[in-house]
């Protein structure tokens, strides 16, 4: 995979600090469209940002614990504009977006005890963005819980028409029973070497097991970055791993889209 990027990523990252986050919560109101959908008798609220003339891909958009909330939509919109259409997913329900930390680890935990519909309500999120008319080739990616998704997305082979995968400060845990193919798609993992809740022991059994299926992947380490370090404004928001990781991103999408 290269690591060349040739996007303009300054502008966008001083632009959004100038708009000032608030934890995930943007002073700025995002340009895009919420997007509500269905799937089976449960109703979901996505965010679709389109590229403003024909678009290179598409990106999908995995949400943090805390829910679909204007930190994913902000981060759609900053794809939009370098030439991307981009769906954020929900994969808790309309109007669900927990605030307190037990009931943000009971929604996660909800979807770690049950696979089956976390891969479900990701590809339905998938298939409502490709209802909506956006560029077919994909990447998703995904930050912290949403990177743990995306990686569940990776092993199981069901997505089509994806040609990579990006986690952000995600899980890197895999399941028993599941495992990585030779033909998985690229994945790149960023993550932060300061990361107290995901050691870098799991960074390591993660690239033997990539290794062992021999799958093609990426893996970039920010000296002192903790976890969550791409949440501006937040008190673990390190500047720099933002930065590097968003433009390894833009590498990997260059090569793939």
């Amino acid at each position: 995979m290269r690591r060349i990027a040739t996007l303009p990523l300054a502008g966008l990252f001083a632009s959004l600090l100038l708009g000032g986050f608030t934890g995930t919560a943007l002073a700025e109101k995002p340009d895009g469209q919420r997007i509500d959908y269905q799937v089976g008798d449960e109703t979901f609220s996505g965010y679709l940002a389109s590229a403003p003339d024909e678009a290179r891909g598409t990106v999908l958009i995995i949400h943090d614990w805390d829910g679909l909330t204007d930190y994913e939509r902000q981060r759609a919109d900053m794809l939009a504009a370098q030439g991307y259409d981009a769906f954020a997913i929900d994969l808790y329900g309309k109007g669900n977006r927990p605030v307190e930390t037990d009931a943000r680890k009971a929604e996660t935990a909800r979807l770690y005890d049950d696979r089956e519909r976390m891969r479900r309500l990701t590809q339905a999120g998938l298939e409502e963005a490709r209802r909506q008319g956006v560029a077919q080739p994909t990447v998703v990616m995904g930050y912290c819980f949403g990177g743990a998704v995306v990686l569940e997305m990776a092993r199981s082979g069901q997505a089509e028409d994806v040609r990579g995968f990006a986690t952000f400060h995600g899980g890197l845990d895999t399941p028993e029973g599941q495992s990585y193919s030779a033909d998985t798609p690229p994945i790149l993992i960023a993550h932060g070497g300061a990361d107290t809740s995901i050691g870098m022991s799991d960074v390591a059994t993660l690239a033997e097991e990539l290794e062992a299926a021999g799958a093609p992947y990426e893996i970039e380490i920010y000296s002192g970055a903790p976890h969550a370090f791409t949440v501006i404004g937040s008190d673990r928001y390190q500047a720099r791993a933002d930065e590097k990781s968003w433009a390894a991103f833009h590498a990997l999408l260059d090569e793939v889209l």
